[in-house]
């Protein structure tokens, strides 16, 4: 087991974590990611809470400070640098383990069951009690705490995980809303599936324009280069 203790990551550093290993899963074919991969994949507009509009600069600065820690390993691939995450071995944590953090960096804080759904096309979980099991592991990491169990808002069914990531939760995220507005109505069966296969269609788009985007910049630079 790794004994690394990290500094707290910006928002923007962890989101770039949350992204390698995401897109690991769900585009291997354009893995490790291009720099420009990265910008889109971190500005995504779909499955990211809160979302963000990241420049190149910030992005490179963040890449800096993870690779530093090694948690980002930089390679030379074709015509363009990519980035792979580190996080297992740095962490010393299972790949489940892994998948929450990443889940709940790209997303923000998610009860058990969310974090299940919301992991399903990076980490296949029997049930939310697997869930329940990793995050307590996490929690009790000898180590040092990598998530924490939030307070129980009000009118909620069940509280919700952050990671630690980037150092204790403040107060804000503690009491923050949840972005579907919580309290316990819930969409029926047939709305909630038609949401999930639009939201997937969203997700899967935005993935072929960065990996198009990313092709883009490589022929351009190799043009210039000539």
């Amino acid at each position: 087991m790794s004994e690394t203790v990290l500094p707290p990551l910006s928002l923007l550093e962890s989101r770039v974590l949350g992204v390698l290993v995401e897109k690991e899963q769900t585009v291997p074919d354009t893995y490790p990611l291009t720099l420009n991969a990265l910008v889109s994949g971190c500005n995504q507009k779909t499955s990211r809470d809160p979302v963000i509009t990241a420049s190149t600069a910030e992005l490179q600065a963040a890449l800096d400070t993870l690779r530093r820690h090694a948690l980002v390993i930089e390679s030379s691939g074709g015509r363009a640098m990519r980035y792979e995450q580190n996080i297992k071995r740095v962490l010393g944590v299972p790949a489940q383990a892994v998948a929450l953090l990443a889940m709940l960096a790209l997303r923000g804080p998610q009860t058990a069951a969310e974090l299940r759904a919301n992991c399903a096309r990076i980490e296949n979980f029997a049930d939310a009690s697997s869930v329940e099991g990793f995050l307590h592991e996490l929690a009790e990491r000898a180590q040092g705490a990598l998530v924490v169990l939030l307070p129980r808002q009000p009118g909620a069914r069940e509280a919700r995980w952050a990671h630690l990531l980037g150092g204790p939760v403040t107060p804000e995220l503690a009491a923050a809303p949840r972005p579907d507005g919580g309290g316990e109505s819930r969409p029926n069966a047939a709305q909630h599936g038609t949401s999930e296969l639009l939201e997937a269609r969203l997700i899967r788009l935005e993935e072929e324009v960065a990996q198009l985007k990313a092709a883009l910049a490589d022929v351009l630079a190799s043009r210039d280069e000539r």
